[in-house]
């Protein structure tokens, strides 16, 4: 019986976990998940420092127009000056430590230098172009926890506060198998009757964007025997994608042989279109997602429900895209009964995102999907949508709305 797409969701999300942890060094930390707690030991900056490149100054010295002596120069990386007396001025770069008894700094371009003396036209106030010690973080602040995403921003924190090594998420690996007879690979020519391949390569790409390790298996024929050595073969990794052999033709015994293996099945078909032959179960806490064999149906369920369950094995705290709203430009029609993932081109206009069919919704229509830039999810009891109305789009990351 089928199930609803939500329902499924949120099953498959009941069923999984973040995997165990790791200490990786900083550089491959990108785009992995952080498993601990951070906080700094440190401030940050360490000391109180230039803003501008400059000079250094007191500010009592400085509420009227005023020519200083310089009596120092500071660079990025030097040592404080002595105490900087009334009346004088010190050279100062980005990043070098305030000396003592200034409480400004003049950026260069506000100054005009003179031999050994400098000389400031404009007011000055205190703490002017100043950074100070703590004022981006004090130290045994909590800077990140567990489930943060690790940016470039991030990775920039963690460097400055000598974090050499962090413990993440552990990468799932992920295994990729196509199934039919009808498959050959890249690099043979199709015969009469049999396509490439295309599914296990997308599928990889798609694991690999959602930062998992893909491992492809290749393709299993339409035997028990082909069948039953790839799929335990696949089980021992930390997910098992399958592509086809889950509807109802009499060759499709994926689901079959997957029981034999020890796979708990926990629901098959979903009221969604396209994607209904999809099939869900674990063996031992690894999760096992049996997807249509259409290109168009596989990406989409990847979407929907693989993907989601890979960012939360990988420890993140959102795992689903958000919805965001858009004008239909053109009116529709669905049959009610199953969800649709409409394939959309957004653009962003001055009222707003506004969605329009990227083209045949036929789910063998490959061209379809790469002119989209949006999925919009059109509800069950959904029947017609006029120009204008409203509907909820899953935007495809990286790409334009312009």
């Amino acid at each position: 019986m089928s199930i609803t797409f939500e329902d499924a969701r949120d099953l498959i999300l009941e069923q999984v976990r973040p995997l165990g942890t790791e200490r990786v060094s900083l550089l491959d930390a990108h785009g992995q998940v952080l498993a601990e707690e951070i906080r700094a030991p440190w401030d940050m900056p360490p000391w109180d420092n230039s803003a501008m490149d400059g000079f250094a100054v007191r500010s009592a010295d400085c509420r009227k127009p005023v020519t200083l002596a310089i009596s120092g120069y500071i660079p990025a990386g030097g040592r404080p000056e002595p105490k900087v007396d009334p009346g004088c001025a010190v050279k100062i770069m980005t990043g070098a430590p305030i000396p003592p008894g200034c409480d400004a700094i003049v950026p260069f371009e506000s100054t005009e230098e003179e031999g050994d003396r400098v000389s400031i036209q404009g007011e000055v106030a205190p703490r002017d172009h100043i950074r100070f010690r703590g004022e981006d973080v004090a130290a045994g602040t909590m800077v990140m926890t567990p489930g943060t995403l690790l940016r470039p921003a991030e990775i920039n924190m963690l460097a400055s506060f000598g974090k050499g090594f962090v413990a993440v998420y552990r990468r799932p690996r992920v295994a990729i198998l196509s199934t039919g007879d009808e498959l050959v690979e890249i690099g043979e020519i199709p015969g009469p009757g049999q396509i490439v391949n295309s599914n296990s390569l997308a599928l990889a790409a798609a694991v690999r964007e959602a930062g998992a390790e893909p491992v492809l298996l290749g393709i299993a024929r339409d035997t028990a025997e082909s069948l039953r050595e790839k799929l335990a073969e696949g089980l021992q990794a930390d997910a098992l994608i399958t592509s086809a052999g889950v509807s109802a033709g009499d060759l499709d015994m994926v689901r079959q042989i997957l029981e034999e293996l020890g796979v708990q099945r926990l629901f098959w078909k979903v009221k969604i279109k396209p994607g209904s032959p999809t099939a869900f179960g674990t063996r031992e806490g690894r999760p096992v997602f049996s997807l249509p064999g259409n290109p168009v149906a596989t990406m989409i369920t990847f979407e929907e429900f693989v993907r989601p369950a890979l960012l939360k094995m990988l420890g993140h705290r959102r795992v689903i895209k958000p919805l965001v709203p858009a004008t239909l430009r053109e009116p529709l029609k669905k049959k009610p009964g199953r969800a649709q993932f409409l394939r959309v081109h957004v653009v962003r206009e001055k009222q707003g995102l506004v969605a329009s069919s990227s083209g045949d919704q036929n789910t063998g229509i490959v061209r379809t999907m790469v002119d989209a830039n949006g999925i919009a999810i059109l509800p069950v009891e959904a029947e017609s949508y006029e120009a204008g109305d409203e509907v909820l789009v899953h935007l495809i990351p990286g790409l334009d709305y312009v």
